[in-house]
């Protein structure tokens, strides 16, 4: 198989667009095309559907198996690249980390302190997220690896447990519970995450073990909005302890105790893409999230 041609296909497809490919691949249009059609004759299928002008481009079922293959070479290649530049003790490259809000904003920063200490030459960035969206960018070989509230949903994501976040259901501090918590709490309004946030997908499974219902909702983009709106009378929440500690100590918040409140946790994990090696710096980073943020890294 042509890999030249092979390239120029997965642009296309990642990108939805020949002149973006061509754009990205530092070559004209017509070249794209006529790689894309050498392609097509050398598999004797077509690949992508040719749209109507002005519509996106799309992927026969071909074209979409294609695609998942060649998404795999391709981050076995850009692997390759980073194995070699960084065999020099970590003296040089990039680390590339995704994570979701909570993590980015309560968890990670020890951990990124200590990785910088011993390797102050690696550069470190984070793509911040809701674990929908940071799967999508593990699949797009944009990060290396991630830490998420919420599992992987897609085959390809291998999840790996990290550690547990406990949970706490909180109210405005002027509210009063009346009668059974349960059945009190099933008829307030309930502030949740957005789709695809991995603590909206948590919350909906803890509350039912609580014996909860959620029967009206209000949506908002981050925890730290959601606790806010909370203190201000607008609904309660399933927040994590440590987005909502301040406020509970500053009394704005309290703490609704459940019979099974101790159940109040949610695992977060560690993902990777199953067809992408891991870099140097990503697979020293990860042993580093398994050590007490005080020991030695090794």
């Amino acid at each position: 198989m042509n890999l030249h041609a092979l390239r120029v296909f997965h642009s296309v497809a990642q990108l939805g667009s020949f002149s973006q490919a061509a754009d990205a691949l530092f070559i004209s249009q017509p070249a794209v095309s006529k790689a894309l059609k050498e392609l097509e004759h050398q598999l004797g299928m077509q690949l992508i559907a040719r749209a109507a002008r002005g519509k996106k481009l799309a992927l026969t079922e071909g074209g979409q198996s294609l695609f998942n293959h060649a998404r795999s070479i391709f981050a076995i290649e850009q692997a390759a690249l980073e194995d070699v530049r960084a065999r020099t003790g970590l003296k040089q490259g990039t680390l590339v980390l995704g994570a979701s809000t909570t993590i980015a904003g309560y968890w990670l920063a020890p951990y990124l302190a200590r990785f910088n200490q011993q390797y102050p030459h690696i550069k470190v960035e984070v793509q911040v997220a809701n674990t929908a969206q940071i799967e999508q960018a593990l699949l797009a070989c944009t990060i290396d690896l991630a830490l998420v509230e919420g599992d992987a949903s897609d085959s390809h994501i291998s999840s790996q447990h990290w550690q547990d976040d406990p949970m706490s259901i909180v109210i405005p501090s002027s509210l009063t519970v009346e009668g059974d918590k349960a059945k009190w709490l099933s008829k307030q309004r309930w502030l949740l995450r957005e789709p695809g946030s991995g603590t909206r997908q948590m919350s909906f499974t803890l509350l039912a073990k609580q014996g909860i219902t959620v029967n009206d909702s209000m949506q908002l983009g981050s925890n730290e909005a959601i606790a806010r709106a909370v203190t201000q009378g607008m609904g309660v929440a399933l927040l994590p302890q440590v987005v909502t500690e301040d406020l509970i100590q500053l009394k704005k918040l309290k703490v609704i105790s459940t019979r099974n409140s101790k159940m109040l946790s949610r695992p977060l994990y560690q993902l990777r893409y199953r067809e992408r090696p891991s870099s140097p710096a990503a697979s020293t980073f990860a042993k580093l999230l398994y050590q007490p943020i005080n020991q030695p890294l090794t």
